[in-house]
């Protein structure tokens, strides 16, 4: 295997556990609430402190994640995810528990910068589609395997094989970067040493291409997650679903962009980025009107447009990363990075939020009602990032 496909394969794996890491809590409430006797508010926080302290660190990352090998700054990162993910199986109390949650969030928040950055340094923007394609299939993979292979460990032994299970594989991949990965320090030699946060977020916000790259990559997650929070509850209340059968949302959508990731990633380098990204994300339209107006049907019906939505949801965000990336230069990309992760970290709490003040509970039938105003408000957001692609260059040297 060539040093880029190991690369490649590796960071893919790295986004496969981290991914995993960060789902692996939402199957679990009931029974964190049942072990440690908290209230769904209590659960929600220990959801909610991974983003936090994920936030927290993509900041402070801003400063100084292009001051270091990427190598290095991996295995950092990495291993502190890994560290902190093996510690949460050991938990024995609730406070225990949110504290390791906010240690591990800290860790795995700039895991993605950091896989972004180093696809960017060693991928052509001409060859990074493929690139970014193969990296979300290690996202795909873990959307399909989080939700059920959480719930089937935690029910067959308990609450913490599924930690000890991403602990282990991460221990596995931590040593394989140690040992083989490339060091990485080609971004040195144009970063500029006189830095200071200041500085490098006047650089970044006082650029209008990065400004504009950054705006894209919020406009895309608030035009995906509106969408996101209230699939499960919707198809369980309005379409008919079990507990069990959401979990064949996940699966079947999970596995089948897996495969179609890559091809979405090779068909932008082959068709370039905004034409196959205005069909993606024009197509995707479809399963967002389906889902969102869904009456009750057969499940495998619903499960068609569901898979739909995971499949073109996941495919119309490869053309835009892929731009995203190649908006900033080497010397500044993991900062630039940093930042973009911590944004799109607020543009998920307030994608959810939004979409918790639209939709409501009808008390007499218990169904979930305006659900269709979100997917109307997703497709508007979603026709802004059209636009707003149009406005990014790629800088030199890409």
């Amino acid at each position: 295997m060539d040093k880029e496909k190991f690369i490649l394969y590796i960071l893919a794996s790295v986004n496969f556990t981290h991914i995993m890491d960060v789902m692996i809590m939402m199957p679990l409430g009931d029974i964190f609430m049942a072990s440690f006797g908290i209230s769904p508010q209590q659960f929600s926080l220990l959801v909610s402190a991974y983003a936090i302290a994920a936030f927290c660190s993509s900041m402070i990352a801003v400063s100084y994640l292009d001051m270091f090998d990427r190598k290095k700054a991996l295995l950092l990162m990495y291993g502190g995810m890994v560290l902190g993910t093996i510690l949460c199986a050991t938990s024995t109390s609730y406070a225990m528990l949110l504290s390791l949650r906010f240690l591990t969030g800290f860790f795995g928040g700039v895991i993605g910068a950091l896989a972004l950055s180093v696809v960017s340094d060693v991928f052509t923007f001409e060859r990074r589609g493929k690139a970014m394609g193969t990296l979300m299939a290690g996202f795909s993979a873990a959307a399909a395997l989080g939700v059920p292979v959480g719930l089937y460990l935690a029910d067959l032994w308990n609450w913490r094989i599924p930690f000890f299970l991403i602990g282990g594989m991460g221990s596995i991949l931590w040593l394989l970067i140690l040992l083989r990965f490339p060091v990485m320090t080609e971004h040195f030699a144009e970063l500029n040493k006189n830095r200071s946060l200041f500085r490098i977020l006047r650089a970044i916000f006082g650029n209008r291409n990065q400004l504009n790259a950054l705006v894209l990559g919020i406009v895309l997650v608030l035009g995906h997650f509106i969408i996101i929070p209230f699939i499960a509850p919707y198809m369980t209340r309005n379409v008919g679903f079990t507990q069990r059968e959401i979990s064949y949302i996940y699966l079947i959508g999970g596995m089948l962009t897996v495969f179609s990731s890559p091809y979405f990633g090779l068909l932008t380098d082959r068709h370039g980025v905004q034409r196959v990204f205005r069909f993606l994300i024009v197509l995707s339209f479809i399963p967002v009107i389906a889902i969102t107006h869904m009456p009750e049907v057969a499940i495998p019906v619903a499960l068609v447009a569901t898979s739909a939505f995971f499949v073109l949801g996941s495919g119309r965000m490869i053309p835009p990363q892929t731009l995203i990336t190649a908006a900033v230069g080497k010397e500044n990309r993991g900062s630039f990075m940093a930042v973009k992760s911590a944004l799109q970290q607020l543009g998920v709490a307030l994608a959810s939020a939004g979409s918790g003040m639209i939709v409501f509970m009808d008390d007499a039938t218990q169904t979930l009602r305006n659900y269709n105003l979100v997917g109307y408000i997703s497709i508007a957001i979603c026709l802004v990032a059209i636009y707003l692609a149009t406005k990014i260059r790629v800088v030199e040297g890409n």
